[in-house]
């Protein structure tokens, strides 16, 4: 426990920092602001740092005091293009944008990581890569940092990685959650123009009206998930936008809408897509009108690898407390570009966490609320279970033969 202790220690200096990311927020992947001051709180730490060539990306590499392997670390950096209401004294002083989903929480503990690491270098059996990534919330900043190297900066390719997210909502601070297999939901994004013939509402007959197909599009859609998707495989499509027409009395030329899609495996993915666009080209069909699909493929399922999720959680009860430590029954549906990571070396996926005393967990405003608060107490915790992982995962590697030193093999993410 005495990575927590120290972790307890360094506080103040946490929480500054936090509240300095939170007050100036930053979008996407070009967070010049933000990588100045996370290099600044590295400074004097003895770490090798790159920062990216086509996005704000910081790469440290902490050498250990003995040879060995490397793993990897991430925290990423990038706020939301929300309108904060908090009240906090440190709220976002820039209009339309908001760490609402607690990134900077997960920035300065990925700094408390490191300083945790480097007063222990001498322990360490090989070298740790702090991944600082913009470009998370839509972007695919992760998939840009592996494409620039960062799985290789130690100079060999990392055997495991690991990474954390806080929640305002669902859990008690400083509580930390993970699961093998998947843990969060590949994200897709689809839009669907619809093309007819306008003309007067009261002549119907005389236009082909895209509004009908419009609506039995969508009704189809919740139909195919009901009955063609398997429920232990699980598929989620949500219609958030729809769109079509001026005015009562004009029957529009085209109309359109866009959905989110989301599944748990790469077969599901696939098998959805094909349903989706099948569908709504037969609705289109039968309704006389052109169609045009625009199917966006993001972020694929966030899948840990079964040993590395058993040593995740083993790790957290040994940093963080017994009981302070759950597995998660089932994955949620959200996304993660951490995903990219996971589908190149083993590693897990966490949650923690850091819903502010005095707030009922059960209905505090969540991730992307513009009313979601974090308490600066999951700081400590947050740097104290990253710096655990590393340290213990490189501790195991070195003490088993080569071909044992990852806990599991890669699972299947079909």
């Amino acid at each position: 426990m005495s990575l927590l202790r120290d972790a307890h220690a360094l506080t103040p200096v946490l929480a500054a920092l936090r509240h300095s990311l939170h007050r100036e927020p930053e979008l996407g992947l070009d967070l010049p602001l933000t990588q100045a001051k996370v290099v600044a709180a590295l400074d004097g730490l003895d770490l090798e740092i790159t920062p990216g060539s086509s996005l704000s990306s910081i790469t440290a590499v902490l050498r250990g005091g003995r040879p060995g392997p490397a793993v990897l670390l991430r925290g990423d950096m990038d706020a939301l293009p929300v309108q904060e209401d908090t009240g906090l004294p440190y709220a976002s002083v820039l209009d339309g944008r908001m760490h609402a989903c607690g990134h900077d929480l997960h920035t300065a503990g990925l700094v408390g990581a490191a300083h945790l690491l480097a007063a222990r270098r001498e322990e360490l059996a090989g070298d740790v890569v702090l991944m600082f990534q913009p470009g998370e919330e839509g972007q695919g900043g992760a998939k840009l940092m592996i494409d620039e190297g960062v799985l290789d900066a130690a100079g060999e390719r990392v055997v495991a990685a690991y990474a954390l997210h806080v929640v305002s909502r669902g859990a008690p601070t400083g509580f930390a959650t993970t699961r093998p297999g998947p843990v969060l939901a590949a994200s897709d994004t689809v839009h669907v123009t619809v093309r007819g013939a306008g003309g007067h509402g009261s002549s119907p007959h005389a236009a082909v009206d895209p509004v009908p197909a419009l609506c039995a599009m969508v009704t189809a859609l919740q139909t195919l998930i009901t009955r063609e998707v398997d429920i232990f495989d699980p598929a989620v499509v949500t219609v958030g936008r729809l769109e079509a027409g001026t005015a009562a009395n004009v029957i529009p030329g085209s109309g359109r809408f866009s959905a989110t899609v989301r599944t748990f495996s790469d077969g599901a993915r696939a098998a959805v897509r094909t349903a989706f666009e099948r569908t709504v080209h037969g609705v289109a069909a039968a309704h006389g009108v052109g169609v045009d699909i625009d199917y966006v493929h993001q972020y694929p399922p966030t899948v840990n690898h079964d040993g590395e999720a058993a040593f995740a959680l083993e790790t957290a009860r040994s940093v963080l407390g017994e009981d302070r430590v759950f597995a998660a029954p089932t994955p949620l549906a959200g996304s993660e570009d951490f995903s990219f990571v996971l589908r190149e070396v083993p590693g897990a996926f966490l949650g923690l966490g850091a819903c502010p005393p005095g707030t009922d967990p059960a209905t505090a405003p969540m991730n992307h609320s513009p009313q979601a608060v974090y308490d600066d107490g999951a700081l400590p915790h947050a740097a104290a279970l990253l710096a655990g992982l590393a340290l213990r995962r490189l501790s195991r590697a070195a003490s088993l033969p080569p071909a044992a030193a990852s806990p599991t093999a890669p699972t299947s993410q079909e």
